[in-house]
């Protein structure tokens, strides 16, 4: 049973990367991410053994983390996948997870943005080398930030107090 119980907890760090590099390729996050995301955590939560009051704290906190997505990308911060991605990993999280997770979140944020600035200024572009199309649209001065990276990092940093990876 144990390990049916890991294989369950790998569907979280296992999407939210696929998310990642999709958004960092595409610049788009699959809306099947997100749902995957969303249908696996009862699964997996009834299997871990998580009770129904903590499951209801992490639906809570997925609905937060949502409306603040849906206010982030109403604002123009962030893409309407990054919102839903952001409250699906929430979800998983729970209410152990929600601060460290944000925290983390904002600072992967800030680090992608600087990162970002680097790589899409005049100076590096002018002796970047040619690579993949996604590359050089990543580089690529205005163009919108990959957002569902710092998500990422953020939530697999924030994995480890989960709920569900206590109950392991």
């Amino acid at each position: 049973m144990h390990a049916a119980q890991t294989l369950l907890l790998l569907i979280f760090p296992a999407l939210v990367i696929a998310g990642a590099l999709k958004d960092l390729t595409s610049f788009t996050i699959p809306n099947q991410i997100s749902l995957a995301l969303a249908a696996a955590f009862p699964i997996a939560a009834i299997a871990l053994g998580v009770s129904p009051s903590v499951i209801g704290l992490s639906v809570a906190v997925g609905v937060v983390a949502l409306v603040m997505g849906m206010g982030m990308f109403a604002a123009g911060w962030i893409g309407g996948g990054d919102a839903k991605l952001f409250a699906a990993a929430a979800l998983w999280l729970g209410l152990p997870g929600a601060m460290s997770y944000l925290l983390f979140t904002c600072m992967a944020g800030g680090a992608l943005a600087i990162g970002l600035l680097g790589l899409r200024s005049q100076r590096v572009r002018a002796i970047m080398p040619a690579g993949p199309a996604w590359f050089t649209r990543l580089a690529e001065p205005g163009e919108n930030v990959p957002y569902g990276v710092a998500i990422a990092v953020g939530a697999l940093a924030a994995f480890p107090v989960s709920p569900l990876a206590a109950h392991l």
